[in-house]
């Protein structure tokens, strides 16, 4: 294979006919194939171009459909084509919006399955917006040869869901903030987070859930701010090149692979937060960079009485055509890539719901592409996550077609936040969610594991903002504050926002505790949103999706300043995990205890638990099925302390109890290693209101 320098000047090519298969660039030993598909296309021209920021191509390759279409398949061979080329196309066809068909030959087009874009100086997304205008800085592509990387034997870690606790993280804003550590050129890149892996090692988190890696619109935001979440997909196979350090196109390549890489050596898995449900191109009036310029009534779920008009069932203004024969194979070539050619471990399908709908925007009983997913061999043993909700209501948490398939659980969110805030007719529900949500999953044969529990999650408030502020406060997204969700189910304790108050600054602690304890300790895979294991707030910001700066960028004198946190979440993992050394007899993890034990359910007595629609208490002894460990909860959400009872003989054997965690204690009295637990003499706990404590005993 011949690599050459982009700068160079470009080699004449034999050009040959090419072949259909595969779709989109393969680099092959003596040049490159091309193959792009359109169907309602008239003319394909391939562009190539000398430099990055050149507005016109250097050559233009006419494809003949005489000789250079099979089916619907347009394709060309060059034969001394290498690595580090740019090129791009340009397709002509009708513009018949009311028929579907939006083509612009005035626009330089993406090909879908690029591994690497890249963006000229002045590229800007509203003149690219303007029908029939040409001659603007556009994307284009550059070709990536793949097949010389050193793995170095790398392999999936392949932890089981009963072991896995997800970490949500944003790979710009988890290093870029300059008290990270991390030299100014990685900041916000793959690299840094590769610096940061120790952080994540000694947290003791088994995966990361990198937000939206794929090329993004970062231009995809109100006027003035940038797009930092990245749900504005401009390609689903090409790496953000802004995470790499190196002005090199295809250095991200290399970076995210050396990402993956020191990730796996450190046994911690890769799952992308992934988005199959629209494209950064959006409603009518936004710009054309590929889908809409190749085939817009192929990609695009259409308006079956006026195709100039997009479903929208993402929020965005447009909605991929998932179950179409094209966009299926799509995306099944992109899941295949990131797993065999980028070794990830498993994706987050961002609403999920959408990829249920047909060609009208029904729901499907069975979804081709999601049993395409499901079966499919290369995806054998990949996590599977499911947002099983999309933005026009279809909610199917429970329900999600497969086998495979986890799913956020948004009802154990809402049913912890509000029952721990105090709200009425909730400790039934809280009881549901903390035993695996069996309404959701047993009732349909389906484990607990099912579940991917959790209380907070990039889209919404951090941990502290949720016991701190009682309304969104999002007026610099310059959106009039009417962005955002407007039901947080939070509490700020009687302040709105940060305060000197120490009674309430202990308070909304000991609550952030009472939700990590929750989330750590409740049947299902937990996960974690960056930062909340250092009290990260964004004032009250619920949907910072466009702001890049240091609201979003975790701040790291917090580890030291809420250390007390830190050091708390980190022991609930080690028990979940069985990670600490404790006596044998309680050398489990809690996904394994608990989902072999007889539980009794209790209130401040006995035997007595509290169902009715006010209270806001429960208690619960968990016995191990080998009668030698039991456990004894005690949850209280009233404003108030509660005296509960504790079980003095269990299975006819007297008991001594031990006090394993109690969010109402200051560190370190708030949790400890099992072999270190405190007697407790009492035959009563005394806990105070917005509490949660744990007592053990080794069953004699």
């Amino acid at each position: 294979m011949n690599k050459a320098s982009s700068q160079n000047l470009i080699q004449p090519f034999q050009i040959l006919p090419g072949q259909s298969f595969p779709i989109g660039p393969s680099v092959q030993e003596n040049g490159v194939n091309f193959c792009i598909f359109s169907k309602n296309a008239t003319l394909v021209e391939l562009l190539i171009f000398q430099h990055v920021n050149d507005i016109y191509p250097e050559q233009v390759i006419t494809l003949d459909p005489t000789i250079n279409k099979t089916y619907h398949y347009w394709h060309v061979f060059l034969e001394g084509a290498y690595e580090g080329l740019i090129y791009a196309y340009r397709i002509h066809g009708p513009h018949e919006p009311q028929n579907g068909h939006r083509f612009d030959a005035s626009k330089v087009i993406l090909d879908p399955y690029a591994k690497a874009v890249v963006f000229p100086k002045k590229f800007s997304r509203k003149a690219l917006s303007k029908l029939g205008e040409g001659g603007l800085p556009s994307l284009k592509n550059v070709i990536a040869d793949l097949s010389d990387y050193d793995w170095e034997g790398d392999s999936h870690p392949r932890t089981p869901f009963s072991r896995t606790v997800i970490y949500e993280l944003h790979v710009g804003g988890f290093t870029k903030h300059s008290s990270s550590g991390v030299s100014e050129d990685k900041r916000g890149t793959f690299l840094g987070l590769v610096e940061k892996i120790p952080y994540l090692q000694e947290l003791g988190i088994t995966a990361v859930e990198l937000l939206p890696v794929f090329q993004f619109d970062k231009q995809d935001a109100p006027e003035g701010l940038t797009n930092y979440w990245g749900y504005s997909p401009i390609s689903f196979f090409a790496p953000h090149q802004s995470y790499s350090t190196s002005p090199n196109s295809l250095a991200v390549l290399d970076e995210f692979r050396d990402m993956v890489k020191a990730l796996h050596q450190a046994g911690i898995e890769v799952i992308l937060d992934v988005v199959y449900n629209h494209s950064g191109e959006n409603k009518a009036d936004g710009p054309t960079y590929s889908f809409r310029g190749i085939d817009n009534s192929i990609y695009y779920l259409l308006e079956e009485n006026d195709n100039s008009k997009y479903k929208n069932y993402s929020g965005t203004g447009n909605t991929l055509n998932a179950n179409q024969s094209i966009v299926r194979r799509m995306i099944l070539s992109s899941l295949h890539f990131w797993v065999r050619d980028m070794h990830v471990d498993g994706f987050r399908f961002d609403l999920a719901s959408i990829l249920s709908r047909n060609e009208k925007g029904e729901p499907l009983e069975n979804p081709p592409i999601l049993w395409d997913i499901e079966s499919d061999p290369i995806l054998a043993g990949t996590k599977l996550i499911a947002e099983a909700w999309d933005a026009a209501g279809l909610y199917q948490v429970g329900n999600f077609v497969g086998d495979s398939w986890k799913e956020w659980n948004g009802r154990f969110r809402d049913d912890i936040r509000s029952f721990l805030r105090g709200d009425k007719g909730k400790v039934s529900s809280f009881v549901t969610r903390i035993i695996g949500s069996p309404d959701l999953y047993a009732a349909n044969n389906r484990e607990a594991e099912q579940s991917i529990n959790f209380v907070t999650c990039h889209d919404g408030f951090t941990l502290m903002d949720l016991v701190s502020y009682n309304k969104k406060h999002n007026a610099a997204n310059k959106e009039g504050n009417r962005d955002g969700h407007n039901d947080n189910l939070s509490w700020n304790f009687g302040v709105e926002g940060p305060t000197d108050d120490p009674e309430i600054n202990k308070l909304r602690k000991r609550q952030i505790k009472n939700f990590l304890a929750v989330n750590m300790l409740s049947l299902g895979a937990p996960m974690l949103l960056m930062g909340d294991e250092i009290c990260h707030s964004q004032n009250g910001n619920n949907n910072a999706y466009c702001q890049d700066n240091e609201l979003t960028w975790i701040d790291w004198s917090l580890k030291e300043k809420n250390s007390d946190i830190f050091r708390f979440l980190k022991i609930l993992i080690q028990k979940k995990l069985r990670r600490e050394n404790a006596q044998p007899s309680f050398n489990m993890s809690l996904p394994d205890f608990l989902s072999q034990a007889l539980i009794t359910w209790h209130g401040v007595r006995l035997d007595k638990p509290d169902w009715s629609v006010n209270s806001h208490s429960i208690a619960m002894t968990i016995t191990s099925i080998s009668r030698k460990v039991a456990m004894h909860y005690m949850v209280n959400a009233y404003n108030k302390e509660l005296d509960f009872e504790l079980p003095q003989i269990i299975d006819g054997k007297k008991v001594q109890w031990k006090r394993w965690l109690d969010t109402s204690k200051e560190s370190p009295e708030d949790i400890c290693y099992w072999s270190e637990g405190k007697p407790i003499s009492n035959e009563h706990y005394l806990l105070p209101g917005h509490s949660i404590a744990i007592l053990i005993t080794n069953l004699k």
